[in-house]
């Protein structure tokens, strides 16, 4: 190695750096020794050394190089002599070389990269563009109402999905949500809507849905039927619940709704109301919890759902109650029998005191930890519960994304609540999480939450920033099978549609 590195190797380096071809530099020593054979047969270089060892030092040389030699261009088997451009590849190591050499080997010409400058057969080689996959198209069943429905097929695309819809009219609030199922168990909102409507506003006292009551609760079901009629639902569920449930013209004002909205809605039963809440949370249940109480607090009820989880956890978490019971109280009828502007700590108490007593004729069992702190906890859904919450991260307005599924110890929950009672109502209309339409009802909804607290007692609460309509669109969704793989959806029935 050393008497090649002194010898006839000097002028081939220096004719391939200047640019020429090994016969170019030394023609002496390159005419007839190239190929003659050696001593074993094989074909050796002038200097005695196999070609093979020749060869794969001159690609180790023009590697390190890096693109310094020109590359010849070859038309057919005739060498034209015309240079190209330095190739656009990195310089890369001779094992590496070797082994895209293989691979070359196994693929067609179009997968060898062109020098750059280098002619092609067939002019300059276009991009790549790969033609989209067409879809075939869906089976479209006409349904008995003359509206093709397009089913839900589990892993289609999200435009392929169609629309399921859920109304709730409650004792405060007109809400409205329109999601498309995505993954199981999970769904995209496309539309929402929530106003306060204070339906239930007067009703304890006199047992009637007042005149402008029913005017704000119907001119919001206008806008809801708007945003229904432009679009494409497979199928809705409008419910009312407390308000309605205890008015004594309900009825009478649920068939003006349909008459001025077109809309009908349904008066669910306590038990139903409390399930599907229960539906509407089931994602927000810690994983080593065993039992679970669950509250929804209303504005003339207040649902709650005691579930004992076993080894063996249901698909659906409303099949895990134990124990309901519905309270005919809300943060509506609690501050209009105790005042909510200016709530002093003795008013306060006897808040708790007045909800203490329902819960205590209730048949709600006490619920104790067995296995520590991560074995029972408390799910709170209600305006109440995210407000606190909303309070507690000072948010400078509120927002759901923050809010939904935090976990509040038990300390942090006394701590907000002893600040909203320090505060005067001004105080609390000023806070951007309350606002002047809650100012009046977030201590009614403390109180409540408080009396549960003392029922049963837990380190830490989770804050869901969702309820009945969440609950509906599960279970709708289930129903219909829209997250089961491979298997057909059930029909509507003929009331759904």
């Amino acid at each position: 190695m050393a008497e090649r590195a002194a010898g006839p190797s000097r002028p081939r380096d220096k004719g391939k750096r200047s640019g020429q071809s090994a016969q170019d530099a030394n023609p002496a020593a390159a005419a007839g020794t190239a190929g003659s054979p050696g001593p074993d047969g094989r074909s050796q270089s002038h200097d005695g050394e196999p070609a093979r060892k020749r060869k794969r030092r001159r690609r180790h040389r023009s590697a390190s190089a890096a693109g310094a030699a020109p590359v010849a261009v070859k038309d057919g088997n005739a060498e034209t002599g015309a240079r190209s451009p330095p190739p656009v590849h990195p310089a890369v190591s001779p094992k590496a070389t070797k082994k895209r050499h293989r691979a070359r080997n196994r693929r067609g010409p179009q997968g060898r990269p062109l020098a750059q400058g280098a002619p092609s057969p067939s002019g300059p080689a276009p991009a790549t563009v790969r033609a989209p996959a067409v879809a075939p198209e869906p089976y479209r069943r006409p349904s008995d109402d003359g509206v093709t429905r397009q089913p839900a097929v589990a892993g289609a695309g999200l435009a392929d999905l169609e629309l399921y819809a859920a109304l709730d009219l409650g004792t405060n609030n007109c809400r409205l949500l329109i999601a498309q199922p995505t993954r199981p168990g999970q769904f995209r909102v496309v539309d929402a809507f929530s106003r306060i409507v204070r339906l239930g506003e007067g009703l304890a006292a006199s047992g009637r849905l007042s005149e402008e009551a029913m005017n704000r609760a119907t001119e919001a079901l206008k806008i809801c039927a708007a945003k229904l009629a432009g679009r494409d639902i497979r199928r809705m569920r409008l419910i009312a619940t407390e308000a309605c449930r205890q008015a004594e013209n309900g009825a009478e004002f649920l068939a003006r709704v349909t008459a001025e909205t077109g809309l009908t809605l349904e008066i669910i039963d306590r038990e139903t109301e409390a399930r599907l809440a229960v539906s509407g949370c089931a994602s927000l249940v810690g994983r080593d919890a065993r039992s679970v109480v669950l509250f929804d607090i209303g504005g003339g009820s207040s649902e709650i759902a005691v579930i004992r989880i076993a080894d063996s956890r249901s698909s659906r978490l409303a099949n895990h109650i134990t124990h309901w019971t519905s309270l005919p109280v809300g943060v509506v009828t609690l501050s209009e029998r105790h005042g909510g502007r200016d709530v002093t700590p003795d008013i306060f108490e006897a808040m708790i005191g007045e909800v203490a007593e329902m819960l205590e004729k209730s048949d709600c069992p006490a619920i104790l930890a067995h296995g520590g702190a991560e074995d029972f906890h408390l799910i709170g859904t209600s305006g109440t519960v995210t407000t606190l919450a909303g309070v507690h991260l000072d948010l400078p307005r509120y927002d759901r994304r923050k809010v939904d599924g935090l976990w509040l110890s038990d300390d942090e929950v006394s701590a907000m609540q002893a600040k909203l009672l320090s505060w005067d109502y001004s105080g609390r209309a000023a806070n951007p999480c309350i606002g002047p339409d809650r100012a009046d009802l977030v201590l009614a909804g403390c109180a409540i939450l408080e009396a549960i607290r003392r029922r049963w007692p837990a380190t830490r609460m989770r804050v869901a920033d969702r309820g009945l309509r969440e609950g509906l669109l599960t279970d709708m969704m289930a129903d219909d099978g829209v997250w089961r793989r491979n298997r057909p959806r059930r029909p509507l029935r003929a009331n759904e549609r």
